[in-house]
C-alpha cells in the first residue's frame, strides 16, 4: 500500500509504499476512502502533542471513512464490502488513515451513514465524538435547555450545534464577524464576540440568568469567559481544550460545575472503544435522518498532495474540514 509518513518532526510527509497490513482477530482491515485533516495533527507534527504519544516514523490521520476488505476471526460485526467510518488511529502507535489501507479495532467504526459520502462521513467522527462526550456524556443536554457553543464554525463546534439542536436545545453559537452566517444556517443564533462582550451576550439572552451549558471549542481566554457565561447552580461548562492554567473563581462563585473532555483516551488506553463505535454509530442515525451535516473545504486532496492539506489547515485558510482521499 501506499501511505504518507511522518519520517520525523517539521518535516514533510514522504510518500512510501509499505507492506499491507494484517487485521488481528478482533480488527477489520479497511481500505481508506476518505481522511480526515484535524489541527491536532498539525500539532503532532510539530512535535507539540505530547498528550497524543506520536513519535515518528509514524502514519497521522485520526478519521477514516472506507470499505471493509478483510475481517478477523473474532469480528461479526462487519463483513467484506462494508462502507464503515470512525476515529480509529494516527495517535498512540496506532497507524493513522494516511494510506490506502488500515487495520482497525473493530469496536471503533460504524456502519457509514447511507445519506453521506465517504468525504463527508470522514468529517465527522472526531468532532462529533468530541461533541457527544460534552454534551451528552458529561452534561447531558436536554430540549428546553440553552446551549452555548463557542467556535461555532468551527470542526468541532460546528458538529456541536447540531448535536444539540438535535436534541432539544436553544443553541448559540460564538464566531467571529465572517462566520455569522455559517453560523446561522445550523438553526443557531450567531453571536459575534468581536462586538459583544459576556455580558451583553449573556444579558441579551438569558436575562443574565446564563446558559444552561457552556461548550468551549477555543481555550485559553475563552474557557475562562466560559465560567462567567454559565447559569448559577445548575450550570455546566464543557470542554477539550481546559490547558494551562484557569482561576476557578469565577465558576465556583456560580455554583456551577466543569467537565473535561479528552476524546483521545480510548485510543491511547484500549478503554471503552466500544463507547467511541457507539457514538459514530448516533452519528449516523442522525445524519441518515437529515439532522447532521459536515462542513467541507472547498477542495478534497490526493494522498500524494497530504502536505498540501494540512498546509491548508495550518494557515488557517480551510472553509471546513479538509479531506484527504487516499484510495486511487
Amino acid at each position: 500500500m501506499r501511505a504518507a509518513v511522518l519520517t520525523a518532526y517539521n518535516s514533510p510527509l514522504q510518500l512510501v509504499e509499505l507492506a499491507d497490513p494484517v487485521p488481528g482477530p478482533y480488527e477489520v482491515l479497511v481500505r481508506v476512502m476518505a481522511s480526515g485533516v484535524n489541527p491536532l495533527d498539525i500539532k503532532i507534527r510539530h512535535g507539540q502533542a505530547a498528550h497524543a504519544q506520536v513519535s515518528p516514523p509514524a502514519i497521522l490521520g485520526i478519521d477514516m471513512a472506507g470499505v471493509v476488505q478483510a475481517v478477523g476471526s473474532q469480528v461479526d460485526r462487519f463483513r467484506v464490502g462494508d462502507e464503515v467510518f470512525g476515529m480509529t488511529g494516527g495517535v498512540g502507535g496506532l497507524q493513522g488513515s494516511l494510506a490506502e489501507l488500515v487495520a482497525v479495532d473493530a469496536q471503533l467504526i460504524a456502519p457509514k451513514p447511507a445519506a453521506l459520502s465517504m468525504v463527508e462521513a470522514a468529517a465527522i467522527p472526531l468532532g462529533f465524538i468530541t461533541s457527544w462526550e460534552g454534551l451528552v456524556d458529561r452534561a447531558d443536554v436536554r430540549a428546553g435547555q440553552t446551549v452555548l457553543v463557542h467556535g461555532g464554525a468551527g470542526g468541532v463546534g460546528y458538529l456541536a450545534v447540531q448535536l444539540a439542536i438535535a436534541r432539544g436545545a436553544r443553541v448559540f453559537a460564538t464566531g467571529s464577524r465572517a462566520s455569522q452566517d455559517v453560523i446561522g444556517r445550523t438553526g443557531a443564533t450567531p453571536i459575534d464576540y468581536t462586538a459583544s462582550t459576556v455580558d451583553d451576550y449573556v444579558g441579551t439572552y438569558t436575562g443574565g440568568e446564563g446558559f444552561d451549558i457552556v461548550v468551549d471549542n477555543v481555550g485559553g481566554a475563552t474557557l475562562d469567559a466560559s465560567f462567567t457565561a454559565v447559569k448559577r447552580y445548575t450550570g455546566h461548562v464543557v470542554s477539550a481544550l481546559g490547558w494551562g492554567e484557569h482561576s476557578l473563581a469565577p465558576l465556583s462563585f456560580r455554583g456551577a460545575t466543569y467537565s473535561g473532555v479528552f476524546t483521545l483516551m480510548p485510543l491511547l488506553t484500549g478503554d471503552r472503544r466500544d463507547h467511541h463505535g457507539a457514538v459514530v454509530a448516533e452519528a449516523a442515525a442522525l445524519a441518515d435522518a437529515g439532522k447532521l451535516v459536515p462542513r467541507l473545504h472547498s477542495t478534497t486532496y490526493p494522498l500524494e498532495a497530504a502536505d498540501e492539506a494540512h498546509a491548508v489547515v495550518e494557515n488557517g485558510a480551510a472553509t471546513g474540514k479538509v479531506i484527504v482521499t487516499p484510495d486511487r
